[in-house]
């Protein structure tokens, strides 16, 4: 076995840790990531920064 093989062995059967084709709670994230810019401009404003 060359060294080669050796390290793309393990990788191919490591599980999947995530990405775009995983299924998700997609409107919970979506619902979250307008809530974050909310937040963020509230405490942009309330500092005097705009």
């Amino acid at each position: 076995m060359t060294t080669a093989a050796a390290v793309a062995a393990p990788a191919a059967s490591r599980a999947r840790t995530g990405g775009p084709k995983d299924d998700g709670p997609q409107l919970f994230e979506h619902i979250m990531g307008w809530v974050l810019v909310v937040v963020f401009a509230m405490l942009v404003t309330r500092a005097g920064l705009f």
